[in-house]
Formats: C-alpha cells, sequence, structure tokens
C-alpha cells in the first residue's frame, strides 16, 4: 500500500516484475526512497535517456524513462558479475 501511495504522489510507478523482485528481496521503498527515485528518472528524461539504470544505494534500478516505470530491481548480491543491457544511461542516486 506504501508504494501504491507513493507512486501517485510522485509519478514514478513500479512494475508488477519490480514489486516482485523488491518483495522478494527484502527491499522497502518509502516515500523519500520513491521521491529521489523519481527525481533521477526525470533527470534522465531531460537528457533524453529511454531506458535508465538507476543506481541507489545497494540496489540496481532499471527504469524505462518514457513511461516513468521502474522495471525490474535487484540488490547487491543480485548485481555480482551482472551486466547491465539495453539502457542509454545511468543515474547514480544520492
Amino acid at each position: 500500500m506504501l508504494h501504491q501511495q507513493a507512486q501517485k504522489q510522485q509519478g514514478v510507478k513500479l512494475s508488477a516484475h519490480a514489486q516482485k523482485r523488491l518483495q522478494q528481496r527484502d527491499i522497502v521503498l518509502g516515500e523519500a526512497d520513491m521521491a529521489k527515485i523519481n527525481k533521477a528518472v526525470q533527470q534522465a528524461a531531460d537528457k533524453g535517456a529511454k531506458d535508465s539504470l538507476l543506481l541507489y544505494g545497494d540496489m540496481a534500478l532499471i527504469a524505462s524513462v518514457k513511461n516513468k516505470t521502474v522495471v525490474t530491481a535487484m540488490d547487491g548480491q543480485s548485481m555480482k558479475d551482472h551486466v547491465f543491457t539495453n539502457i542509454d544511461s545511468a543515474v547514480v542516486i544520492k
């Protein structure tokens, strides 16, 4: 429910796949997290990005910038030896 409230307020949505991955990996995103993710997606959009890798703490998120949707998420353990493809930008969120 918190995810849905944050999505409505911030504009960025989480796909069903991303929600499933977050839940599997026990990752909880609060309103402040969603605000930072939304800002990162907006920054990527301002630069003309279409699909962006968002690096946030110990997480990596792949977002469809055009659709303002996070399509998948992974934690630090899942990122080990992982190659990210089909992205045209990366944003480091602090």
